[in-house]
């Protein structure tokens, strides 16, 4: 994990945020998702400054995703490092937007 993947676990893993199950680097298919709720049907990302440059690949690979049903929240390690607790906050949102 990266330093800003591990921040984010921190406040995921164990049931911690909102008593929902995440998993951590889980297969999806033919790529790995950083997080995972198999309940929410949510994978989060968290992107450093190499998504920059791969943007097409990462269409692609959200695409893929989607169509086997999940959604896909990004925040960049700047995000995470810098605003935990806005990372927290719009995951909040976006799980109380489409409870799955």
């Amino acid at each position: 994990m990266t330093p800003e993947e591990a921040i984010l676990w921190e406040e995921l893993r164990s049931r911690r945020f909102r008593k929902f199950k995440f998993r951590r680097q889980v297969p999806v298919g033919r790529f790995i998702a950083d997080f995972l709720c198999l309940s929410l049907h949510l994978i989060i990302e968290v992107d450093g400054g190499i998504h920059d440059d791969q943007q097409g690949h990462d269409k692609g690979r959200e695409e893929f995703l989607r169509e086997y049903g999940y959604r896909i929240i990004r925040f960049r390690n700047e995000e995470v490092q810098g605003n935990l607790s806005g990372v927290l906050f719009r995951l909040e949102k976006e799980i109380l937007r489409n409870p799955s």
